[in-house]
């Protein structure tokens, strides 16, 4: 067992450096969640600084994006491959007022939507995660130092 006397392994020492695993998997977490936030703030300001209107018909929605096609004034037809952003409430074949980069037509969003709306989602995120990974590494630290 690893909790033997003369183990190279006590269990103290497991549970410190499990208590720093959890600590750093909390933290990779966060950063991961205000990045997506930071992402959706960059994709806003980018559209809003050569913003571009339409209506965009939605063509599949599904757990990891809602693809849209939609029509510029040049006569270029899009389906962006990473879909639209903040597509919550969209549904197959609705048409839908969008925005998007002129510079570049792949960046799309749904009219009248932006980053806010990621607050929440991640927001809930970040707090499970809290609330689970930070009793666990309170546990593991505390019982280390027994």
């Amino acid at each position: 067992s690893c909790a033997e006397p003369g183990s190279r392994w006590p269990a103290s020492r497991i549970r410190r450096v499990a208590a720093r695993a959890v600590l750093v998997l909390a933290g990779l977490l966060t950063v991961l969640c205000l990045s997506l936030i930071g992402a959706c703030a960059i994709s806003d300001r980018t559209i809003s600084e050569s913003r571009g209107s339409g209506v965009a018909e939605v063509l599949d929605t599904s757990m990891t994006r809602t693809v849209v096609r939609f029509s510029t004034p040049d006569g270029g037809v899009y389906i962006p491959p990473n879909g639209a952003l903040y597509p919550m409430g969209l549904q197959k074949g609705q048409h839908v007022a969008i925005e998007y980069d002129t510079r570049n037509p792949d960046l799309v969003r749904v009219a009248g939507r932006g980053m806010v709306l990621s607050l929440l989602p991640v927001l809930t995120v970040l707090a499970v995660v809290w609330l689970v990974l930070g009793p666990a590494w309170w546990l593991l630290r505390r019982s280390a130092r027994r």
